[in-house]
């Protein structure tokens, strides 16, 4: 386990995805079972299990912080889902691109995008 600081599930700071699967991820030298946010100001444990759970309440802290974000990608799990259209229109709203992708790609894709230092985030469903 890391001596970074881990409050409320939550870790401060932008780091690479190191590995997912086997129900959660990998990152700054830390593993975590379950969903993650990936966001500007760090990186958060995320209750969602399922596309079906995607609502605005769950997606909050993504829009919290759109004035750092360009991109979401959003990992669905092992298959590619539609996002219901008012979600659409919400990230449209606060001028946040919107890439739904499996998590395995959204997780490659976020790594390559940080290395570029973009303002991209992610929201991961375990898989």
């Amino acid at each position: 386990m890391s001596s970074r600081p881990i409050l409320d599930g939550f870790v401060p700071g932008r780091y690479e995805i190191d590995a997912y699967g086997n129900g959660g991820f990998r990152f700054a030298d830390m593993s975590h079972r379950g969903s993650i946010l990936v966001l500007p100001s760090g990186i958060k444990a995320w209750p969602v299990t399922s596309v079906a759970e995607l609502t605005e309440e769950s997606l909050a802290p993504v829009f919290a912080e759109a004035d750092q974000l360009e991109l979401l990608l959003l990992g669905t799990g092992l298959d590619v889902v539609a996002i219901p259209e008012a979600l659409r229109w919400r990230f449209r709203e606060n001028r946040i691109g919107l890439d739904v992708m499996q998590t395995g790609a959204a997780a490659r894709t976020y790594n390559i995008l940080l290395g570029e230092n973009r303002k991209v985030g992610a929201a991961l469903i375990a898989v």
